[in-house]
């Protein structure tokens, strides 16, 4: 767990201003001091306790040729959780008080607005707990779209903290996970999280004939690459077997990618992309998450590995990149 320093003070409602991290060139950011937003008509203002840090955030921090900077003052930030403290006019499923999760896009500041549709309460039972309901949210989409169910055989590639809550998931729907991963914390995650067999992510033959012999030829059912890259694309193929599944929840943002059209063809592949971009589906998946996490059934608390002020995001967006010993995700605490 990283250290956590204590915050700087932050506005109250009846401030004008609030703080808000503004990434001005590649690997740079400052706190810059903006006006306080106003909800419109249908959306809600809330108050952030904090917002998870996503690997998306990675390529705009890198500084690729079509990026403009500065970035819009919380930019970056859509994984975060807090109290409402006001409403726009029409707003009646939400209520000032509220706590909540949100999905909207500019969560590293004291304050956002979200839509009223994407908008999910936390019950009592998630008190005090971070909930950031974006990843959350998207690992039940993928889930449903990746249509495991009791019997099959499941190779996950990346585990990460999608890779970790798709094996519970996969697992509690009685399939057995074969977890693939370069780091071997990464594999002991997958471990205490369900997976059945793992399997270190370091050569591409190796692996195959690894997998080819756990499922006695038959290769997976349900392959779901969660890395976001060329080579675990292709791994993911091999590995599909014949009319079997390949869902792709790696979020690819550097550049095109080819496939092997012959594999897919004679496979018989489906192929999902299951990033999910209507709000009313993606805010289902928050609510699955909501009822899942505050059941008992997925414990995500583990996950959560490294926190850091709003000061310190610079160094939460290095350590999503670098991946120090243990690290799964880092959250902002506001």
């Amino acid at each position: 767990m990283s250290e956590l320093l204590e915050p700087a003070a932050r506005p109250t409602t009846q401030a004008k201003t609030m703080r808000a991290a503004t990434v001005t060139a590649p690997g740079t950011v400052r706190i810059d001091h903006v006006p306080l937003p106003e909800p419109g008509p249908g959306q809600v203002r809330i108050r952030l306790e904090g917002c998870g840090v996503c690997a998306s955030n990675l390529t705009p921090w890198a500084g690729p040729e079509w990026q403009h900077y500065p970035l819009d003052p919380g930019a970056l930030g859509h994984e975060g959780w807090g109290v409402v403290d006001a409403v726009g006019d029409g707003v009646t499923s939400v209520q000032v008080g509220v706590r909540v999760a949100a999905l909207s896009y500019a969560s590293y500041a004291d304050y956002d607005i979200a839509q009223e549709q994407a908008v999910v309460p936390l019950p009592p039972e998630l008190d005090a707990m971070p909930f950031p309901g974006e990843p959350l949210g998207c690992a039940f989409n993928i889930f449903r779209r990746s249509d495991i169910r009791a019997g099959q055989t499941v190779a996950i590639i990346g585990i990460g903290f999608l890779g970790a809550i798709l094996t519970r998931l996969a697992t509690d729907a009685g399939a057995r996970v074969i977890a693939i991963s370069r780091r071997e914390s990464s594999l002991a995650l997958a471990r205490d999280y369900g997976a059945a067999e793992t399997i270190a992510m370091d050569d591409h033959n190796r692996i195959i004939e690894q997998v080819s012999a756990l499922t006695e030829g038959r290769l997976c059912d349900r392959v779901i690459e969660a890395v976001g890259k060329q080579w675990p694309l292709d791994l993911a193929a091999e590995l599909t077997a014949e009319r079997g599944r390949l869902v792709i929840a790696g979020y690819h943002q550097d550049g095109p990618r080819q496939v092997n059209m012959w594999l897919w063809n004679w496979r018989g592949i489906d192929v999902i992309n299951a990033h999910e971009r209507d709000p009313m589906i993606y805010a289902q998946g928050v609510r699955e998450a909501v009822e899942a996490v505050a059941s008992g059934r997925l414990d995500p608390a583990p996950l959560y590995t490294h926190r850091y002020p709003l000061e310190r995001l610079g160094e939460a967006l290095d350590a999503t990149r670098d991946k120090p010993d243990h690290f799964v995700k880092a959250i902002i605490t506001l």
